[in-house]
């Protein structure tokens, strides 16, 4: 193995960036076990950037590879696998004893199965029309900035959550196995994968993004709060509007695919 990666080489930037987004996660545990758990959270999101960084670049430099990939899956782990579950159980779910314990641990492993069943998709599946528009199941990514949000959120208003009302004492837990399940589930979150950045827009979508960059600065924590939230509640639609897809025979079941290859 050592000497096929060394006769095929790596792609160093997307390498780099890959990295820069582990060496986000594991600041994000050490901050967490020294109390920091603001700038614990913050360093979550930073790695989803150069997460989202990473393949794009790959991608736009042709310099995608099986090490490449290999390399961002196990980085995805630690980043936002490994580092929001020690995060939120320091953070809240640590009065909570052995419950709390094993949601962070669900909350892991959920982690790693969902990343392992994302690999194994895209080995197999070869229908253009399979994980295109949705993902199965809630992106890691994604569960690691609610985790982060909803963390800067309590500490932006001055919420404790080991101390303040049952709701939100309770609130973290709760999420923490509601997000470790929604991430092996079969229900379907858009991936805007087949939205096309580079196309020209009305000049409209560039004010709304301005003002969307002018709030969120205001109140980061506010704004990545109700995103983050917003995105989880967008399963209710775009799983209604797979099946639809799905009934129509516009969409393939990955499932069924992985059966008729294996």
């Amino acid at each position: 193995m050592s000497e096929l990666i060394n006769k095929r080489g790596v792609y160093i930037f997307p390498s780099l960036l890959t990295t820069g987004g582990m060496f986000c996660g594991f600041y994000a545990i050490m901050a967490a076990l020294g109390g920091d758990y603001e700038h614990s959270a913050q360093a979550i999101v930073a790695a989803g950037v150069f997460d989202g960084l990473d393949g794009r670049v790959a991608r736009a430099m042709n310099a995608t590879s099986a090490f490449g990939k290999e390399y961002d899956s196990l980085a995805d782990f630690l980043s936002f696998g490994i580092a929001p579950a020690v995060l939120i159980y320091l953070w809240a779910l640590e009065p909570f004893h052995r419950v709390g314990w094993a949601a962070a641990f669900l909350y892991a492993v959920c982690g790693a199965l969902r990343l392992a069943r994302f690999n194994v998709q895209q080995h197999v599946i070869q229908d253009e029309r399979v994980s295109k528009r949705y993902f199965q199941g809630l992106p890691i990514p994604a569960a690691a900035v609610v985790v982060s949000a909803m963390i800067q959120f309590y500490l932006n208003v001055g919420i404790h959550a080991e101390e303040g009302t049952a709701l939100w004492r309770w609130l973290p837990l709760l999420l923490t196995f509601v997000l470790g399940i929604l991430m092996v589930s079969t229900i379907r979150f858009r991936s805007m994968k087949d939205f096309h950045w580079h196309r020209k827009r009305p000049f409209l979508a560039l004010v709304g993004a301005v003002v969307f960059i002018a709030v969120l600065t205001m109140n980061m924590a506010s704004t990545l709060f109700l995103m983050s939230w917003a995105y989880l509640l967008s399963a209710l639609h775009s799983h209604r509007e797979y099946l639809r897809l799905l009934a129509e025979g516009k969409e393939v079941e990955e499932d069924e695919v992985e059966d008729l290859t294996v």
